[in-house]
């Protein structure tokens, strides 16, 4: 066995249970057909909640003209989903390590339906952005869940890094069909249409799940009340004011308090961890360097790549002039290589351990990022194209060994709280690699527009509003200045290129950065810490 994948923590496995004590049937006696059945039926419910997560950006014009949302608006049409989702992920690992994988799993898919309907139903902006809500909390439920069913049912090694190649290509997929599969829907139904087809899989996901998938709980004691009402806020708070920094300025009021309010739960939450005998997340394990490397290469690839996918999309848009719809499908190429690297780099995982594929695939999203920053105001498609397979490719090679790397280090009974953690950390780094990219990226567009509006002696009152409008929405502001003059709207665009490829280059340098990070991290066989039955800390020889 590859010296970066020790497998499972030695020690007997306790038997499955359901929350009232009953064992069930162990996972290992599953056949090979229930077992797919079992995966499909995880990766179609997986594969909605994904989608939906970036789905609705292509709706988003179309909301704007029928609900009069404005751009604060829209912002939190996307972000209330990421906002609930990442504060609630913790949450529910540890209900479904607690109560019942499947059973929480079966509650989120239908919370996530019943917000998909009140989306589609919304008549008013608060409406759709408490089912956007809804959906957030459903997410939250399911995602943990799927993936601690997989690590009960697979219990070999090989086998089960196959399944979550699987399970990791879907995830990608639905990320990257999204603005495929939005615009063509929005164009020829309207923006409810990015919602109503939640539904159909949904109830079948519930259906089906109900029929097929095992139950197991395993964590016994008192609930972590405290660890709760103190993780959400020190998560929620955190995204807040990661999302609102770019709007309000990041010494506004709203968030130096939501700032503030993230710091001290963080605080709190950590000191509770450490005393309470069934904590929501067992610090100890975090203490391993193969699942720290994993989880800060989850956090990188998504700093990384939704960072910059996300400016990738206003580039297309804003400067090469695309609709929607076929920038969504200019965006295929990375949709299928990821598609195509996530299965093998399960197989990889699963033979030689997780550290070559995520190395080799951090890198990859590092020299592609690198690589668009060759391209201008006026490249063809034909010229950037080869860089996105790389995306795609780079993309699909981490997730799975960073998933592989976690479930083969924790015991059976903290799957739903290391899954949980693990998403956490990639939802975080989406949202801060937003921030944080958007930051250099304004800044550079800011200082680069002042300049040139100077050079064209554009009055100074002018060229404040016309520098203040172009930064907003994280540079997306450009988008709106074509009734400004010629020479304004080539200003803009040559300062929102600077900024867009000193944004690049920043996103690669952390890929980059980390993939010698996780290289060195995963050398060899460490020392682990990792909770025995009853949580406390014990120590393990890998």
């Amino acid at each position: 066995m590859a010296p970066d994948s020790p497998g499972p923590i030695p020690g007997p496995e306790p038997p499955p249970s359901t929350p009232g004590g009953a064992p069930t049937a162990a996972p290992a006696q599953a056949g090979a057909p229930r077992k797919g059945l079992i995966l499909a039926t995880l990766c179609i419910a997986l594969f909605v909640a994904m989608l939906d997560n970036v789905v609705v950006s292509n709706a988003l014009p179309s909301i704007d003209r029928d609900l009069d949302a404005g751009v604060s608006g829209l912002q939190w049409v996307m972000e209330g989903y990421s906002l609930v989702f990442a504060a609630l992920l913790l949450t529910g690992g540890t209900l479904g390590d607690r109560y019942g994988r499947r059973r929480v799993f079966l509650i989120g898919l239908g919370v996530f339906t019943a917000g998909s309907i009140a989306c589609a139903l919304a008549g008013s902006l608060p409406a759709l952005i408490a089912g956007r809500a809804i959906q957030g909390v459903g997410g939250a439920l399911l995602l943990p869940g799927s993936m601690s069913i997989i690590r009960h049912v697979f219990t070999d090694e090989r086998e089960r890094a196959r399944a979550i190649g699987i399970w990791s290509g879907v995830s990608g997929a639905g990320l990257a069909l999204g603005p495929a599969i939005g615009g063509p829907l929005v164009d020829a139904f309207g923006w409810a249409s990015v919602f109503w087809i939640n539904v159909p899989v949904g109830v079948a996901g519930i259906l089906v799940g109900s029929w097929v998938l095992p139950e197991f709980a395993e964590r016994r004691g008192r609930f972590d009340l405290p660890g709760l009402l103190l993780g959400v806020p020190a998560v929620g708070a955190l995204v807040f004011a990661l999302i609102e920094g770019p709007a309000q300025g990041w010494t506004s009021t709203r968030v130096l308090g939501a700032a503030a309010l993230a710091a001290v739960a963080l605080i709190a939450f950590v000191g509770v961890e450490l005393r309470v005998a069934q904590p929501m997340l067992d610090l100890g394990f975090l203490r391993d360097r193969v699942i720290g490397a994993a989880i800060w290469g989850g956090f990188a690839v998504s700093f990384g790549m939704f960072g910059a996918l996300f400016f990738l999309g206003l580039y297309m848009q804003d400067v090469l002039g695309y609709t929607p719809t076929r920038a969504g499908f200019a965006s295929l190429p990375s949709t299928l290589a990821i598609m195509i690297a996530a299965p093998i780099s399960g197989q990889l995982a699963g033979r030689i351990g997780p550290r070559v594929p995520l190395v080799t695939g951090l890198t990859l999203c590092g020299v592609a990022l690198g690589g668009l920053s060759f391209y201008g105001k006026d490249a063809s498609y034909l010229e950037f194209f080869w860089v996105l397979p790389f995306l795609g490719a780079g993309m699909g090679l981490c997730f799975t060994p960073i998933s592989v790397a976690v479930m083969s280090r924790v015991e059976p009974a903290r799957a739903g709280m290391a899954s949980a953690v693990t998403n956490t950390a990639r939802e975080l780094g989406g949202v801060v690699g937003i921030a944080a990219l958007g930051a250099v990226l304004t800044g550079r567009l800011s200082s680069r527009l002042t300049e040139l509006l100077a050079d064209e002696q554009v009055p100074a009152d002018d060229a404040r509003r016309i520098v203040d409008a172009s930064t907003s929405g994280g540079g997306g502001g450009i988008g709106h200045l074509g009734a400004a003059p010629t020479p304004v709207r080539e200003a803009a665009t040559t300062a929102f290129m600077d900024g867009l490829h000193l944004a690049l280059w920043t996103g690669s340098a952390m890929l980059l950065g980390s993939a010698v990070l996780v290289a060195y991290l995963m050398r060899d066989r460490p020392e682990i810490v990792v909770g025995d039955a009853v949580g406390s800390p014990a120590k393990v020889a890998a």
